[in-house]
């Protein structure tokens, strides 16, 4: 043994040849600050083994490198800039060093080889792959760069161009689409990976492979042309700004350091990179998506230990109500492999139901996505019916019919008189209460709430409302499902509108009055999504949702909550509600919908919508974007730390996850707890107080002022 350590361990093989294992304690091998030591160590003592001709790096697990260990990026940004720029120039030179060492390298990768997993593959000189391999260096999802010495060697491996799209976008290739694009030398089938690396290792050494020059390659200036040069960042740049907006600053600072970088050797390159990484690991936007990387890593975690904990498995499922909403969860549950059973009381709402999964899986052929095989298995698995008794075989049942208490309470009951006595119960409601239906039920501990948001095969959340009578038996196994389903669960307490749609409709009262003072709904819209980074505004918002909906909503929550959210005079919704304009589904409500000369889908702010408003608005005027910001965000932040201090939602890393998932916060901002943090919470507090006066919506609670003097974190 030529070294051996916790993570990683170096042996000779045969012939003088040699072999680098990564074999953390965990389930993955990463790269946390005392795996980079021991990587640094490693090299040292083969630099001073005598007679070595080469060495292979691979992997002892099921994948090769998952990257840096995430969870020590939060202390570590929080030091200065000459620190942190001190500890990544200090890990980066242990990669240039191995990369250094006397003899030929290969990396051998298999499953995934991601971030500084990629970067200790592109350390070595030679790289075969394995078919299960997928490979990239997806920190800009991070809202960071590749530290490690990413932007130097790949644009010298592969090109510029490539390099660019692989960093920018963070997706990773498949081992075919690597070796087409040179980021690995050969693919081979898992089993013949160990022996396919030793034989090019081999050829290496003899010198049948240069590897000389692929190392010399790495190590010098790129070789652009000037005009080559020019074209290729000019078009990197200009992707890079349609596609990431400048509320990213990763890619645009990619693209600008590669350029930089591309007439240095590597250590002039590598410095460039190091300035890039600091720089990006200060900002607001890194801050916001390494949280929500973690977030995301504890919801997942609690996920996992729940459904692991569910006595009981769904093997078949029924969804009562077969309109878009049930189609698209029966379409949902056919396609991840549980067959399903759609109800409904007449054959032209099963007819649209199956037209919803159909038209679902025809866009997927489009995209070549979905093949003929696997439209054929999806739609074979669900099963129409307007019979009740075919349930009774079922595990899961999900109730998704009209939003109106009194139906779904009569489905439910009828429900519960078929089905087995060890089904669980679900109602895909958005605002009504769980414990008022399980009112209509026997045994209310096997029922619970299975929020689904619109539309269902795109959006990952679903909320799982839990009722005061409600078993963790029943929890464990809905987390377990919608899991199964490629969702992802966030457990919440009963109450009106649960999470998403509680902190939302503060949210939309904040845009109602804001508009009856004055604000052109149009302008607010832009603001809200050019500035602050919405998907849709909230006008925008309010008409996809449907003004029926939402105003239907907006009762149930004023019923709830009637000292903060008691409903406007006039509200704007109100208004289009009474005048039948429903928004998109009849193409008109604060827009007018509709098609262009070319078919493509217009819309354009209703001339009837400002009458409507200017009728009951004071005089329009403009409001400063902060103002506008402001008068729209307090409200739900408030909503949302409520929720939070009442137990509603367990953590706020779930709180800003359910928003990000269910609503489509937005990203760079890492969810309402990490903008309020970003802004300070006390910074927080003394902005909602200038707003105080426009009503309950906007006054921050004892407890938050209370994280406020005491300078505590919603994340501790």
């Amino acid at each position: 043994m030529i070294y051996e350590d916790k993570s990683l361990a170096v042996s000779l093989l045969e012939d003088g040849f040699a072999e680098l294992v990564f074999d953390a304690a965990g389930s993955v091998n990463k790269f946390d600050q005392k795996t980079v030591q021991e990587l640094d160590e490693a090299t040292v003592a083969l630099s001073q083994t005598s007679d070595i001709k080469g060495v292979i790096v691979r992997s002892a697990k099921s994948t090769f490198i998952v990257g840096a260990d995430i969870t020590e990026f939060t202390d570590m940004f929080s030091l200065s800039k000459e620190e942190i720029n001190d500890w990544v120039a200090k890990t980066s030179q242990v990669f240039d060093r191995f990369e250094d060492l006397p003899f030929p390298t290969i990396a051998a990768v298999n499953g995934f080889a991601l971030g500084g997993g990629c970067e200790m593959a592109l350390a070595c000189d030679l790289r075969v792959a394995d078919t299960t391999a997928a490979i990239g260096l997806p920190e800009v999802k991070l809202g960071l760069m590749p530290g490690f010495g990413g932007t130097v060697r790949l644009p010298r491996i592969i090109g510029a161009d490539n390099a660019l799209e692989w960093m920018t976008t963070g997706k990773d290739r498949k081992a075919p689409k690597a070796l087409a694009e040179g980021a690995v030398d050969a693919v081979v089938a898992p089993d013949k990976l160990q022996s396919a690396a030793l034989s090019m290792l081999k050829d290496a050494a003899g010198e049948t492979l240069n590897w000389k020059k692929r190392r010399a390659q790495k190590k010098a200036p790129l070789t652009l042309g000037k005009n080559e040069a020019m074209m290729s960042f000019s078009t990197a740049a200009a992707m890079v700004a349609s596609m990431a907006g400048k509320h990213y600053p990763a890619p645009h600072l990619m693209v600008e350091t590669v350029k930089n970088a591309a007439s240095k050797d590597r250590d002039g390159a590598l410095k460039l990179e190091n300035e890039g990484f600091v720089t990006l690991a200060k900002t607001n936007a890194a801050q916001a998506q390494i949280g929500i990387f973690l977030a995301d890593q504890l919801v997942k975690s609690k996920g996992k230990k729940m459904a692991k904990a569910a006595t009981k498995k769904q093997n078949l499922t029924a969804v009562l109500g077969a309109g878009i909403m049930g189609g698209g969860i029966a379409y949902q549950s056919a396609v991840k492999g549980t067959p399903v059973i759609m109800k409904d009381i007449n054959r032209d709402a099963l007819d649209l139901g199956l037209k919803e999964a159909a038209k679902i899986l025809g866009k997927g052929m489009q995209k070549g996505k979905v093949d003929a095989s696997k439209m054929a298995t999806t739609l074979n698995a669900i099963t129409p019916t307007l019979d009740y008794d075919t349930l009774k075989d079922a595990d899961l049942v999900i109730e998704a019919v009209v939003e109106n208490p009194k139906v779904k309470a009569s489905v439910l009951k009828e429900t519960e008189q078929v089905v087995a006595d060890d089904a669980i119960i679900c109602s895909n409601t958005s605002t009504i209460s769980i414990n008022k239906l399980a009112e209509s039920l026997n045994k209310p501990e096997r029922f619970c709430g299975m929020h689904f948001f619109n539309p269902v095969h795109r959006m990952p959340l679903v909320e799982i409302i839990r009722g005061e009578k409600t078993s963790d038996d029943t929890i464990n196994a809905v987390v377990a499902a919608t899991m199964k389903m490629g969702k992802t669960p966030i457990v919440v307490n009963d109450c009106p509108g649960f999470l998403v749609n509680r902190v939302l409709f503060p949210y939309f009262a904040g845009f109602s009055q804001l508009v009856l003072d004055g604000a052109d709904f149009a302008q607010v819209d832009k603001v809200m999504e050019k500035v602050f980074g919405w998907p849709m505004g909230p006008a925008y918002l309010l008409d996809v949702v449907g003004m029926d909906t939402a105003n239907h909503a907006s009762g149930v929550m004023a019923e709830g909550f009637p000292e903060r959210m008691s409903k406007l005079d006039n509200d704007p919704v109100t208004l289009m509600y009474n005048e039948e304009r429903y928004g998109q589904k009849n193409g008109k409500g604060f827009y007018e919908y509709g098609t262009d000369k070319r078919g493509r889908p217009t819309k354009n702010a209703a001339e009837r919508a400002y009458e409507l408003i200017n009728a009951q608005a004071a005089d329009t005027q403009e409001f400063d974007k902060d103002e506008v910001i402001a008068r729209l965000m307090i409200p739900m932040a408030n909503e949302t730390i409520r929720c939070l201090e009442e137990g509603i939602v367990a953590s706020a890393a779930e709180a800003d996850m359910a928003l990000l998932y269910g609503i489509g916060f937005p990203p760079f901002r890492g969810g309402v707890f990490r903008w309020i943090e970003t802004m300070g919470v006390d910074k927080f507090v003394e902005l909602a107080d200038k707003y105080a006066h426009l009503g309950p919506l906007y006054e921050v609670t004892e407890g938050t002022r209370e994280m406020a003097a005491n300078n505590k974190s919603y994340f501790a």
